[in-house]
Parts: C-alpha cells; sequence; structure tokens
C-alpha cells in the first residue's frame, strides 16, 4: 500500500490533515537504522533481532489512505500536494513468508484510466530481512525491492536508486504504532545517508 518511488506525477487536491502535515520533514540529524554504506560504497542491510513473518501482519484488511507528495524532489523545494487511495491487502501468503496488497487511485497524470498499483512483501528467512517490490498499471514492471526490517513498530528499507541521472539512496519507513492508522513514508538520500529528504508519505486509515 505504499507508493512508488517512480510514481507519475498526478492530478491532486489540497487537504488539511495534521497527522500528514506532521511528518512534512526528516530531522537533519536522521540516520540509517540496521543500514550503513561501506567504504567501497555497497548498501549494507542487517535485520534487527526482532524481525519476523509477522511484522506486516497489522495491514491486512481495508485502508482509505491519505497520501502527501513533495512537488519537486532534492531541490530544495518545500510545497506539498495531496490526495487519496484506497488499498486492499490480502494478509499473510506464502505460509507466513509473504504479504500482499493492491494500491488504487483515480488519480494518474500517464493517461484517463485509474492508477493501480501492487505491493509484493518477501520475509528471507535465511537473512531475516523482508523485500518490498512495487509493479503498477503504467509500466507493468517490477521496481528494485527496498530491503530492511522493523525495530519495534517502525521498519525501515533502503535500496540504492538514480534520480536525475544521479546516484541517490532511496528509504521507506513504516510506522505502525498506531496499527488502526500506519504510517508509511519515502526519504531520498544524494549523499550516501548522511542527510535525507522526505518526499512522500501517507496514513492509512482501517475501514475493516
Amino acid at each position: 500500500m505504499n507508493i512508488p518511488k517512480r510514481y507519475p506525477l498526478l492530478l491532486m487536491v489540497v487537504l488539511s490533515l495534521p497527522s500528514v502535515r506532521a511528518l512534512a520533514q526528516i530531522p537533519p540529524d536522521f540516520k540509517m537504522v540496521n543500514a550503513s554504506v561501506s567504504q567501497a560504497g555497497e548498501l549494507v542491510i542487517l535485520p534487527s533481532k526482532t524481525s519476523s513473518t509477522h511484522d506486516f501482519d497489522f495491514l491486512a484488511g481495508d485502508w482509505a489512505m491519505d497520501n502527501k507528495r513533495l512537488k519537486a524532489r532534492l531541490s530544495n523545494n518545500t510545497t506539498w500536494l495531496e490526495y487519496k487511495s484506497t488499498s486492499q491487502n490480502y494478509g499473510s501468503i506464502l505460509n507466513g513468508l509473504g504479504n500482499m496488497d493492491f494500491y488504487r487511485t483515480n488519480f494518474n497524470a500517464a493517461g484517463d484510466k485509474p492508477y493501480e498499483g501492487l505491493t509484493l512483501r518477501l520475509f528471507n528467512p535465511q537473512t531475516r530481512l523482508w523485500s518490498l517490490y512495487w509493479v503498477d498499471s503504467n509500466l507493468g514492471v517490477l521496481d528494485p525491492p527496498v530491503v530492511g526490517s522493523f525495530e519495534g513498530a517502525v521498519g525501515t528499507f533502503y535500496c540504492k536508486d538514480v534520480f536525475q541521472g544521479k546516484p541517490i539512496l532511496v528509504m521507506f519507513q513504516w510506522d505502525k504504532t498506531d496499527p488502526n492508522n500506519p504510517v508509511w513514508a519515502q526519504a531520498f538520500s544524494p549523499d550516501n545517508g548522511r542527510t535525507w529528504e522526505m518526499n512522500m508519505t501517507n496514513v492509512s486509515h482501517r475501514q475493516k
């Protein structure tokens, strides 16, 4: 039910949502959790001690979502655009090693058809790490996964990517402190994790 890093520019409406607005900026001293970049430039990700196949069980069910997106990324932009969506999560699959949901919204700048996305989350019993994969109805191609685990109620997941021709780190963060209103966020780092800019976030509200 997260939104992909390559999600197209959308026609959006502005909402008033304090719980989302509070997440507008990641503190400048934000640090990577259970992850680092080696001297050779490799992204090293370790599981938390409590990493479990049950980490995403809280997502099972139907959700209404309030989404927020930075108008422009890594350009000192401070304008946030907001819109609504829904998600249907099927809960645990593959005997506990997976989790899957469908994301839907009517806003899609790439065409007249509604936009849909699918998230597949897979748990590796050997590494005890989750890999989160995204595919959408515009491209039909799986993005490289973000990988990580939960430390308590907060999960962090990372990958290396390229934005506007420059290498970046991508981070997804899930906060399930309130399992009926979990918060997802995405941030980019242009300097191997020393600084981060949040550019997308959403709050999900359980429907059933």
